[in-house]
């Protein structure tokens, strides 16, 4: 459609990306109806990843997903340890000596 004129200072949140949307002249529904998808995934994008939501939306307002959603973006792989960034952890039954001089 149209790239928002001021994008907010303090970066977009819920309110400021459906109020560009509706000032644009369109609503979730519609655009759900044009992506060929439920207008509850676009009702769930608030709460959770829904990336083919996010895009749609991001597209319509002619913006990166990652400057809308920052805290989603970039998609990584890992969710708790990655063991390639840190290394191996080391194992809490490995006898370590300042563990053993520590017990003496």
């Amino acid at each position: 459609m149209a790239k928002p004129l001021h994008p907010p200072f303090e970066g977009w949140d819920r309110y400021s990306i459906l109020a560009e949307i509706q000032r644009q002249g369109m609503t979730l529904s519609e655009l759900a109806d044009r992506a060929g998808m439920k207008p509850n995934a676009f009702g769930h994008v608030w709460t959770r990843t829904v990336r083919k939501a996010e895009a749609v939306i991001a597209e319509f307002l002619e913006t990166d997903p990652a400057v809308l959603w920052p805290d989603r973006y970039p998609i990584t792989s890992h969710r708790i340890y990655d063991i390639r960034k840190h290394g191996p952890s080391t194992s809490q039954k490995r006898s370590v000596s300042a563990d053993k001089v520590a017990a003496a």
